[in-house]
């Protein structure tokens, strides 16, 4: 089956790089026919007993840049803690939203205990921020010798590759979540992978990174290093004679300090090489084990649910436990019953003639003929009677038959009615207002339907991906209540699909 992924979902936050991305196949993709939209719904994802199951460790939330993954990751890291399960997020988001959103000033490499997380049940939350170069600044002082290490640490061309080269940062992530699960020390871990151009770098990049450094070019670079530094450099055989040309070309390519630079770090690096490879095979298969679950995160939209469409596959061939789809920022009314037909037909009819009565909550025509006259001895309105019967749309979409008020003015004064306020004037202002909102009501039951369109095409392709729909909240995501919002909703799947809610 062709595999629905054309879009180019962009990230500013990723870096121009050495090591070229994985390409994504620019495959076309044909509009899937949906039969019915309102019986194709996919089975619901249960958050609450994915997060209760002690074999579950590793939670991986994952997705192209801009969808929600960091908000999704502490929303589970919250309801797991408070539902008794020692967690830690691990989040690679530069923004360091995470850290707001959980009430601590800043996370750094080591685990923090976030604050006012409700303890009854047992569990606790922790959080913390991948430090990339820190991270890789570890593994050379675990792996090398302090003299060794030391000389490492000062490389220029180590310092380059510990803070910007390509799959630097998603290698450290895997680097990082081997140390945390080989610890034992938490019951749940949530990873939120690294922003990237494509979700697939998370899988892609640390075995280009480690296939790298472990690879025929830096073996080229450690040969000179093996026999005896500049006298490497030296024609002493045919081999080396063409060993030779080739460092004397990248000499001319690269520049002779970088070279050396390169040189002076293979050579110090020599007896780690071989450990790049092997941790990341060793995550790698981490990933593929049991009690790992992936969450594929993704906004209602057609690029990002491509990408989300293509991940599901590549995940599948992989063999990593996908646990469901989360798709955030869906976008709801709770006046669904009027559909953007009948509320552009209501804002018409309120443009074109009619006005709304504040006092009484009714459309009225003020081109309805007015009755007769005052009676002259009370001054009270002689009679009041019905106008013509009319159909009318009310904000609830339904029509009603009623009749057209008509009232007979009364015979006060003219200095009683010059101060009364004339509400023909409000009333004309409320029609338009109440037209701009019928207007504005229309065009969200377009965007609500365009998303579950988009929304359903997923589902057709993926008939088998459980899928958890999480509303957007009015305001930003800024504190452990707005998370526990975002956990609760994205536990309430089974109430929205009993009641048919949408």
């Amino acid at each position: 089956m062709a595999t629905p992924l054309d879009a180019d979902v962009s990230d500013a936050d990723t870096p121009d790089t050495d090591v070229p991305d994985a390409d994504v196949p620019d495959v076309d993709v044909p509009d899937v026919e949906v039969p019915n939209a309102d019986v194709l719904d996919a089975e619901a994802l249960e958050i609450d007993p994915l997060l209760d199951d002690p074999t579950t460790r590793i939670v991986v939330c994952c997705g192209s840049g801009g969808v929600g993954k960091t908000t999704t990751a502490a929303a589970l890291g919250v309801r797991a803690a408070e539902r008794g399960r020692r967690t830690v997020v691990l989040t690679i988001d530069p923004a360091r939203r995470l850290a707001q959103s959980m009430g601590l000033s800043e996370l750094d490499n080591t685990p923090r205990e976030v604050p006012g997380i409700d303890k009854a049940a047992g569990g606790e939350l922790h959080a913390m921020m991948l430090d990339m170069k820190r991270t890789f600044d570890e593994i050379v002082e675990t792996h090398a010798d302090p003299d060794r290490a030391k000389a490492i640490l000062e490389n220029p061309f180590y310092q380059s590759l510990s803070t910007g080269f390509a799959g630097t940062q998603e290698y450290m992530a895997m680097e990082k979540l081997g140390q945390l699960r080989a610890g034992d020390e938490w019951d749940l871990i949530v990873v939120d992978t690294p922003p990237s151009r494509s979700a697939l770098d998370f899988l892609d990049a640390p075995k280009r990174l480690g296939s790298f450094l472990d690879g025929k070019f830096i073996k080229l670079m450690m040969a000179p290093a093996r026999v005896g530094g500049r006298a490497g450099m030296k024609v002493v055989n045919l081999g080396m004679a063409g060993l030779s040309l080739f460092t004397g070309a990248l000499n001319k390519l690269l520049g002779a300090g970088l070279l050396r630079d390169v040189q002076t770090f293979v050579a110090a690096m020599d007896t780690m090489f071989g450990g790049f490879r092997t941790r990341a095979d060793a995550t790698y298969r981490l990933l593929q084990a049991p009690g790992t679950a992936f969450l594929v995160v993704a906004a209602p939209e057609r690029d990002a649910l491509r990408e989300a469409a293509y991940f599901v596959e590549r995940l599948a061939a992989d063999r990593m436990p996908l646990a469901g789809l989360v798709l955030n920022r869906v976008h709801d009314s709770d006046a669904a019953g009027l559909s953007a037909e009948r509320a552009v037909a209501a804002a018409e009819n309120l443009e074109e003639g009619g006005i709304v009565d504040r006092r009484r909550g009714k459309i009225l025509d003020r081109d309805a003929p007015s009755a007769g006259p005052a009676d002259p001895e009370d001054g009270s309105p002689a009679s009041e009677s019905p106008g013509p019967a009319r159909s009318v749309t009310t904000l609830g979409g339904n029509e009603t038959t009623e009749t057209t008020e008509r009232t007979i003015p009364d015979a006060r004064s003219a200095a009683d009615r010059a101060s009364t306020p004339d509400a023909t004037g409000d009333d004309e202002d409320v029609a338009v207002l109440a037209a701009g909102l019928l207007r504005l009501h229309a065009d969200r039951m377009r965007l609500l339907a365009r998303e579950r369109r988009t929304r359903d095409r997923f589902t057709a392709l993926h008939p088998d991906v459980p899928l958890a729909q999480v509303t957007a909240l009015p305001g930003d995501v800024h504190d452990l209540d707005s998370l526990r919002t975002i956990g609760g909703r994205l536990a309430d799947q089974h109430r929205r699909a009993s009641t048919g809610t949408d």
